[in-house]
């Protein structure tokens, strides 16, 4: 037997088999059909890689419960891996290296799984999701070298691939993968989503918004992370664009629309609403109803990346639950295992401190801080174009602590890929103005996109 990528499987019934070709074919191209592995390894509880990828499913969950609902499936794999191949045995060392937060070994056993078996694309993209939360884009690219010859004709593959030189920075190879997917399945989301960092990157904003605008449709039927996600990514050309309708309307019907109870719908709310907000968006009482559901998260250290944007929501809401998850995020730079105790106690301590001074009204001691953490936010992962939350951030903490010299140098830099963005040269008029340097001002307030 063998999954739809040919892939082979040891043991499964007709159901287990169907259960994880879901799952493959769910997680590569961002389908909720992946969650029909679930069923099936409770139907055929023979099966070691049904259980093993049920394990997986429920890791991505990215919550402090996920863990013990993994191990239950991990148990249940275990005494079945006599008869398992050996990449299944591998699959399962992987899960079992996650549930126990031993992250450098899940990610170098998903390396040598994609080096031996490089057509396994689940694994392919696990060990990019791995890589990708610690800020390492060489990681990813080198994965997706390890897949390339094998995969030629897949579109799913090469969206990874085009993901990964994005985040290295390699926009033409980006671009030319990305394409590449859209020629092999023109609804291929994550090469949308890869086109959309690219053009972002490089200022095409008008044609950034117009290929999305193309795309979305089909979107519709996709797993909440990449229905949302690439519409938050819409909604971000629509500030850009000054249209401050439809960066609403984008939030109330797509952004967060879905699983609100699911952590990456959660911090693409917040990253979406943070952004409007400091494009002067008015966004009523939507922080309210957000926070609504982010108060479970008070204690939830899970992703360093996750938790300073639960930590930006709770704030911006003025709930209590802000100060507990301060204290947790304290508590957490002081335990972190050895592999992460960098990226807690010398990055997102001092941003969550950063951010919870400039949403209290301390902006001094805000931009003293985050600019402390900002050379090495990657170390907590995210992309560029979520990160840059946190250089907002910084940006408008600047503003209003009057640093205008800082805010002006800042800017400029950001009208390199931003060049007529209506909120960023508003911006930038004002501080000219404040600044004595009228000519710079008229000559902001006159750009626009076309």
């Amino acid at each position: 037997m063998h999954d739809p990528l040919g892939n082979p499987v040891s043991t499964a019934s007709p159901e287990a088999l169907a259960g994880i070709s879901d799952f493959v074919t769910g997680f590569i191209g961002y389908h909720p059909r992946a969650v029909n592995v679930l069923p099936a390894a409770d139907v055929a509880p023979e099966s070691p890689l049904a259980q093993i990828y049920a394990g997986m499913l429920w890791m991505f969950l990215e919550a402090p419960e996920a863990p013990d609902r993994a191990r239950t499936h991990a148990e249940a794999a275990a005494p079945l891996l006599a008869g398992a191949n050996a990449r299944e045995k591998m699959l399962h060392a992987l899960l079992s290296a996650w549930i126990a937060n031993d992250m450098p070994r899940a990610e170098n056993i998903a390396a040598e799984i994609v080096s031996q078996h490089p057509r396994d694309l689940a694994a392919l993209k696990l060990g990019q999701y791995f890589a990708f939360n610690r800020g390492d884009a060489p990681a990813m690219l080198r994965l997706a070298k390890a897949g390339e010859a094998e995969n030629a004709g897949n579109a799913n593959f090469h969206a990874m691939a085009a993901f990964a030189f994005e985040q290295c920075h390699l926009l033409d190879k980006a671009e030319a993968a990305a394409r590449r997917a859209l020629d092999l399945q023109e609804s291929e989301p994550w090469a949308h989503h890869a086109l959309a960092h690219v053009m972002l990157t490089q200022g095409r904003v008008v044609e950034g918004a117009t290929f999305l605008k193309a795309a979305a449709p089909s979107w519709d039927g996709l797993n909440s992370f990449m229905y949302t996600h690439n519409w938050w990514h819409r909604a971000l050309f629509s500030i850009s664009l000054g249209d401050h309708d439809a960066v609403r309307a984008m939030y109330d019907e797509h952004c967060w629309s879905q699983e609100k109870s699911y952590s990456q719908d959660q911090i693409g709310a917040v990253s979406l609403l943070a952004r409007m907000e400091m494009a002067g968006i008015d966004t009523g009482n939507r922080w309210d109803e957000l926070a609504d559901w982010l108060k479970v998260r008070h204690a939830d250290t899970v992703n360093a990346f996750l938790t300073l944007q639960y930590l930006y929501g709770l704030a911006r809401a003025g709930r209590a639950e802000a100060r507990q998850l301060m204290q947790a995020i304290e508590d957490k730079a002081a335990t972190a295992a050895d592999f992460e105790k960098a990226a807690w106690a010398e990055v997102a301590l001092p941003a969550a401190r950063g951010i919870l001074a400039h949403i209290e009204g301390r902006h001094g001691e805000a931009t003293r801080n985050l600019a402390a953490a900002l050379p090495r936010m990657a170390e907590v992962g995210g992309s560029h174009a979520q990160r840059d939350l946190f250089e907002q951030i910084l940006l408008d903490a600047h503003l209003k602590a009057g640093n205008l010299v800082q805010a002006q140098q800042m800017l400029e830099m950001r009208r390199t890929y931003d060049p007529c963005g209506m909120p960023l040269n508003r911006t930038l008029a004002s501080v000219y103005r404040g600044l004595g340097l009228e000519d710079e001002a008229v000559e902001a307030d006159q750009r626009r996109y076309a």
